[in-house]
Formats: C-alpha cells, sequence, structure tokens
C-alpha cells in the first residue's frame, strides 16, 4: 500500500447489471457511482469500440494536480463482467494493481465505505469474474456498503432489490461518498483514502 497517489491512468469500473430492471437495485451501485462521477464531470458515457461496456474518458482533480481515468460500466452480466475489463485494461496497457473495482458488498453495513487491494471475492460473482480474467486478485476495490439480508432472505434475491425507503434517504450521499472513495484512492493512493472512509462509521 501507499499514501502516494497511483502513477499512470486507472481504468475504473462500475459493476452491475444491465438494462432498467435492474438499474435501482443494490447490485448496481457500483454503477451508480460512475454515474455520479459523470454528472459531476459534465460527461457522457458513449459504447466502447473494443469491449462490451460504455466509456467516459476524463480526468479527476484541479487542474495541473489531475490525474486521467477511463470509467467504465459493463454492459454484460455481473457474472460475466471479467472480460469487458480484461479487454479495457489490455487496450489501454493499464495493470491490474490500476484497476479500480467499484461495487456493492454485503458484508459490511449500508452506508458506509471501505476499501482495499486484493483479497477474496466474498461470492460476489463481478469480482470472481475480474479475478478470473485479470489472473490475479491484486486490483483495488471500492466496497459500498449494502448490508445483509435480513432473517431468511436469500442474498440474491436482496442485492437484485431496490433499496428501501429508509435507505432511499441516505442513497445520494452514499452514492456521492462512493465517488470521492475513487476520487481520494486515484489521486492520494489507498492508504489516504482508508484512513478517511475507514475511520467513519455509518450514518
Amino acid at each position: 500500500m501507499r499514501s502516494s497517489n497511483i502513477d499512470g491512468p486507472c481504468l475504473v469500473v462500475g459493476l452491475g447489471n444491465p438494462g432498467p430492471k435492474y438499474a435501482s437495485t443494490r447490485h448496481n451501485i457500483g454503477q451508480m457511482v460512475l454515474d455520479h462521477i459523470a454528472r459531476e464531470s459534465g460527461g457522457t458515457f458513449s459504447a466502447a469500440r473494443r469491449a462490451q461496456a460504455v466509456l467516459l474518458e476524463g480526468r479527476i482533480g484541479l487542474p495541473g494536480a489531475d490525474h486521467r481515468v477511463i470509467l467504465a460500466k459493463p454492459t454484460t452480466y455481473m457474472n460475466t463482467s471479467g472480460g469487458p475489463v480484461k479487454a479495457l485494461a489490455d487496450y489501454y496497457s493499464i495493470p491490474p494493481e490500476r484497476v479500480i473495482a467499484v461495487h456493492d458488498e454485503i458484508d459490511i453495513p449500508f452506508d458506509t465505505i471501505r476499501l482495499k487491494r486484493g483479497g477474496g471475492e466474498g461470492g460476489h460473482n463481478g469480482l470472481r469474474s475480474i479475478t478470473s480474467a485479470l489472473g490475479t486478485k491484486d486490483y483495488l476495490r471500492v466496497r459500498v456498503g449494502v448490508g445483509r439480508p435480513v432473517g431468511q432472505r436469500d442474498t440474491a434475491d436482496h442485492v437484485l432489490a431496490p433499496f428501501t425507503s429508509t435507505e432511499q434517504k441516505t442513497l445520494d450521499l452514499l452514492v456521492a461518498d462512493g465517488a470521492d472513495a475513487v476520487e481520494q484512492l486515484v489521486l492520494e493512493g489507498l492508504e489516504a483514502a482508508q484512513l478517511r472512509f475507514h475511520s467513519r462509521s455509518a450514518r
């Protein structure tokens, strides 16, 4: 882990499933974060030529201290996210250590952000697919907490369902926090981002 910023362009991937049916579900919060970044920058996603994904190339940070990023939302289903990620990483010559996966995480509470490099996939099919395609677990993750299902509810049903009315009250803030975490990770490095976001409790 480094406290300095990441050297070279980053591929930031928002995980989710395609289509309006899934757009507002917990499993798609990674794509919600990228949509927030795009809105804040005034950019628009467009279809990639060499991968099943939509892309937005731009820069994060203040002019003169900014950093090039490629924002990508795979247009495949979650469990085949790795193919587009690998294709884009190869095309832009981005090594795994500069790939950032933004994804939902059931193992941390709703309204919480955690960051790490490497580690297991925790049963997350999108991460499992990326790990398989890249041939390594050594990529960065921005983990956006959606919490575990209550009672006997199936995990798949939980992540494929929309947020509750209570969660909706702070969802916009959580998405904005996810975008801030991406920016700090790119500009200041993993340790600095962890120090900021891991010291915070859920709202």
